[in-house]
């Protein structure tokens, strides 16, 4: 007979819109052990399973902390009130939680100083229902409750109240396997029930399986990031600006290493609160960061294959993104196929129309150089050395926009996107420029048979300054580049081959080249001055530097604006990426560009 083994959450704190999926292990007569399902729909041997999701409301409401968002709050920050910033964001387990947070916390208040308050009376409404301790902190008393974190909502579900005792009460809020919480479960601990059912009767056989969450928290926001004239003419705006970018002739380009979770392990990012290294969390939050930028092309790197199918590519399609994909090869790599990392390219069918797609494999290029260029005797350790597994996506677009109007109406706007990954181990430094180098000649070649202009996007893992940044950036390299010493095959000499004719400037570049103001400013102080790139770009306990890069052809395109860069404080205190704010060890960047009307074809 159908039995329950056993129920088992991967994680045991709830997040609101992330999904809760349960492990339910069963005993089957056909099978010793299952985790499949079995539905109403389709009974075994006469039964079914029937679940149940519950909200568990205390008479007593509970507020938690912004920062350690599995802590109950203690106290709250009265300036946040007075100026309106969500509340949320004001609450604190500790005044050492307060005080450690407050060089970050302050970003908003300094943030919401222009704000006018239209209401005085409200917000001495809500201001007075805390005790000032007479610092600009209120400590919460046991009673004291706000408004925003009360369920005051109609559940999904008719209100069933299955129990009432000691001052909680019961709501059945779920009837499937799976339940995402809502704001009205914020500071409610959930419980799942599961129980074997006689699909004649409709009555249980035997004991439901009950599992208790923690309190359910709100999903962790980062403070939002501020896109940047680089002219610093323009009045800096927000991303949110309904029409901004479809009302004109530029175009925004995204590029950003998400972090595989076959990469993302409780080992490597131990400071990282378990629940918000999950996977169920992390899409949500990458999700909700990357629709966001309402970029028009989006670059992602690091995006397992199952991820792209199951989740990013239906999700962006949603929000009028269609998708292409390069999974990486698999001659290293000795995982599940279903979950090896590659390059997403997205692009807003509004904007562009796909017109071609070339996918460029190293390691077929390592087998062309080995059979052509390497002597018999050195194939395999030529081989052993090259085949890293690692890809770059190129897609041509042709773009639905012009911004010359329309005298030309016959003239189409094509747009070059190369997407890339390129390979991590810090001792291969042969093969990290053999890899950029063949991807530049590809695009060479792209270039030569059409006059457009090029992107070139990705995780490079190289900083600034190497001799990969040096090829990308100046189009040659050094004959005295340290880097060039490690060559063991000799796959990059001649020294002078290592050369390319395109055009290309990073795009952050721009923030130490153009313009005056001050937010560009305070971006350069997030710059390296030597190098004209970002402080970094990639943040963890282990490394922080700039890895990540969008380069341009600077005779075709131009930058308009940039997204701003993260400091130090934006990341919080003895915080590194990834965080509960942040989903990736990397940072987004963007770029708004236009082109240049001479090159229109």
């Amino acid at each position: 007979m159908l039995s329950v083994l056993r129920v088992h959450l991967p994680s045991d704190i709830p997040i609101v819109g992330c999904e809760l999926t349960p492990y339910v292990l069963l005993g089957r007569p056909d099978k010793p052990v299952t985790t499949d399902d079995v539905p109403e729909s389709a009974p075994l041997d006469g039964h079914f399973l029937r679940y149940k999701w519950y909200r568990i409301q205390s008479d007593r409401k509970v507020a938690i902390c912004s920062v350690h968002p599995s802590e109950q709050a203690t106290l709250q920050c009265l300036g946040c009130v007075k100026a309106k910033i969500p509340v949320v964001k004001s609450y604190h387990c500790s005044p050492k939680c307060f005080s450690d947070a407050w060089q970050h916390h302050r970003v908003l208040h300094d943030r919401a100083a222009s704000a006018v308050n239209e209401n005085g009376n409200e917000e001495e409404e809500i201001f007075g229902r805390f005790n000032s301790t007479g610092s600009g902190v209120a400590s919460l008393s046991s009673s004291a409750s706000s408004t925003s974190l009360s369920n005051g909502s109609t559940p999904l579900y008719p209100a069933a109240v299955t129990q009432r005792s000691g001052g909680e009460t019961w709501f059945e809020v779920g009837r499937s396997k799976t339940y995402t919480p809502t704001a009205d479960d914020i500071g409610h601990v959930l419980k799942f029930e599961c129980v074997v059912v006689d699909a004649e009767t409709k009555v249980p056989v035997g004991h439901p399986n009950t599992i208790l969450t923690s309190r359910v928290i709100p999903a962790p926001s980062p403070t939002p990031r501020r896109l940047i004239p680089v002219s610093g003419v323009d009045v800096m705006g927000h991303l949110d600006a309904d029409g901004r970018i479809s009302s004109t002739g530029t175009f925004t380009v995204l590029s950003y290493n998400i972090l595989s979770d076959s990469y993302a392990s409780s080992e490597l990012y131990s400071y990282c609160p378990s629940w918000a290294l999950s996977w169920p969390y992390r899409r949500q939050n990458l999700l909700r960061e990357i629709v966001g930028y309402r970029a028009d092309i989006v670059c992602l790197q690091e995006v397992q294959n199952d991820h792209f199918e199951e989740f990013f590519a239906p999700e962006l399609d949603k929000h009028g993104y269609q998708a292409l994909y390069k999974r990486k090869t698999n001659e290293v790599f000795s995982g599940n196929p279903h979950t090896i990392d590659g390059c997403a390219t997205f692009f807003r069918r509004d904007r562009f129309s796909h017109v071609k797609k070339y996918e460029v494999e190293f390691n077929k290029a390592a087998q062309s150089l080995t059979d052509f260029a390497i002597q018999s005797t050195q194939k395999k350790a030529a081989l052993n050395r090259l085949v890293k597994d690692n890809v770059a996506l190129i897609v041509v677009l042709e773009a639905k926009f012009t911004n010359q109007g329309a005298d030309n109406p016959g003239k189409r706007q094509l747009l070059c996107v190369a997407n890339t990954h390129v390979n991590v181990q810090q001792d291969l430094k042969d093969v990290k420029i053999w890899q950029v180098h063949t991807l530049l000649k590809g695009l060479e070649k792209i270039a030569a048979s059409a006059d457009i202009p090029m992107l070139v996007c990705g995780d490079f893992n190289s900083v600034p300054g190497s001799a990969p940044h040096a090829l990308l950036a100046m189009g040659k390299i050094d004959p005295m580049h340290p880097d060039l010493a490690v060559d063991p095959l000799g796959i990059i000499r001649p020294h002078s081959k290592l050369a390319h004719q395109l055009p290309l400037v990073s795009a952050y570049s721009s923030f130490a080249r153009l313009g005056v103001g001050l937010g560009l400013e305070q971006q350069r102080r997030r710059m390296d001055p030597s190098t004209n790139e970002p402080l970094f770009t990639n943040c963890t306990r282990d490394f922080i530097g700039t890895l990540d890069y969008i380069f341009y052809t600077a005779d075709s395109l131009t930058v308009e604006s940039l997204l701003e860069l993260l400091d130090e404080d934006s990341l919080r205190k003895d915080t590194a990426l990834p965080s509960p704010e942040w989903s990736s060890d990397h940072i987004a960047l963007l770029a708004e560009f236009r082109c240049m009307p001479r090159l229109r074809r």
